[in-house]
């Protein structure tokens, strides 16, 4: 397995995926918007990047992005998806991918790496339990339209 920043060659695999994410919590699984995705992260204001894990087959891939400040006037990274296809789960992917994440983390001098699950979503949870990482409950989260 191999892990590779996604390009503009992967933009229809991202779509793809994406669709299958929507259909993972219950959605239709209806492909990304190919230009959406290319404005999002190979415009002139990328907003975030994208890891894919890959042997012969995509397996998977995690979006992260940027936050400052964090504690300090540091900066951290944010893991907004995390995601493997369902073929190939429980065979290290997804510990890959955010072993990678923590990699970018590090090199780009964060202090942290910070994520949220949903709640009604028991693998996930159990995966990150897995990991040693513990909930923290000194944050509400809040969502408004735009």
């Amino acid at each position: 397995m191999r892990i590779d920043e996604a390009t503009e060659a992967d933009i229809d695999v991202l779509s793809t995926l994406l669709g299958e994410v929507e259909a993972y919590y219950g959605g239709r699984a209806t492909p990304g918007d190919p230009e959406q995705i290319r404005a999002a992260l190979f415009g002139p204001r990328p907003v975030a990047t994208v890891l894919i894990a890959r042997t012969d087959d995509v397996l998977g891939f995690a979006s992260y992005s940027f936050l400052w400040p964090a504690a300090g006037a540091d900066t951290s990274i944010y893991l907004k998806e995390l995601f493997v296809r369902e073929q190939h789960r429980r065979r290290g992917v997804a510990r890959a991918l955010m072993d990678a994440v923590r990699d970018a983390g590090r090199a780009a001098g964060c202090s942290r790496l910070e994520w949220t699950a949903d709640t009604d979503n028991p693998p996930a949870l159990d995966f990150y339990k897995s990991l040693g990482a513990e909930t923290h409950q000194g944050k509400v989260f809040y969502r408004s339209a735009l």
